[in-house]
């Protein structure tokens, strides 16, 4: 399985995001996998400019992103009790290009942020955001990590033995989809 692709999106546009150190963490713990990392800065969603220009490269790279990808980890911080803005505009771009990229593609969700809850409520959102696309969502265990901040050693590793535990577990779910 080494010719395996993970494709790891992050709700956050912030460079030392936790969101960011966990889906590395995430890609770590997946195993041996070509890793690509998405950009979501790309234009708001505009159907004018989308008249009038076509759909944006950056968004045409993600679509291809993933499609290509034989699994794709997503992590958002929770905003206002939802995910990140740049999270719900890169999904609503990519719907507007050519077929469905997401279609039967294993898909796990998780998040990190700084309130108690850790991102529950905007997971339980994005994953509705998701179902249009009908990929094969891993439904747990649930990783949201909570004071998120907290949580990563300098070196960007997860501190915390269960959260490692419980992404490790739900990296084995998303790993035996593609073996399924």
């Amino acid at each position: 399985m080494a010719d395996l692709v993970l494709l790891t999106i992050s709700g956050s546009l912030r460079r030392e995001a936790t969101n960011r150190k966990l889906l590395a963490e995430a890609a770590r713990v997946f195993g041996l996998a070509s890793v690509l990392e998405a950009d979501l800065n790309m234009p708001l969603y505009d159907g004018d400019l989308e008249a009038e220009e076509g759909i944006p490269p950056s968004v045409q790279v993600l679509a291809d992103q993933i499609a290509a990808a034989d699994a794709i980890v997503i992590a958002t911080p929770e905003y206002n009790k939802g995910p990140s803005g740049v999270l719900k505009n890169a999904l609503d771009w990519v719907s507007r290009t050519e077929g469905n990229p997401w279609a039967d593609k294993p898909v796990a969700v998780m998040s990190a942020a700084a309130g108690r809850a850790g991102g529950e409520r905007a997971q339980m959102v994005l994953r509705g955001f998701l179902v249009p696309f009908q990929p094969r969502l891993i439904t747990g265990p649930e990783v949201h990590l909570a004071g998120s901040s907290k949580e990563f050693d300098e070196s960007g590793r997860l501190t915390s033995e269960h959260y490692e535990a419980t992404l490790t577990k739900l990296m084995q779910k998303l790993r035996a989809e593609l073996v399924a």
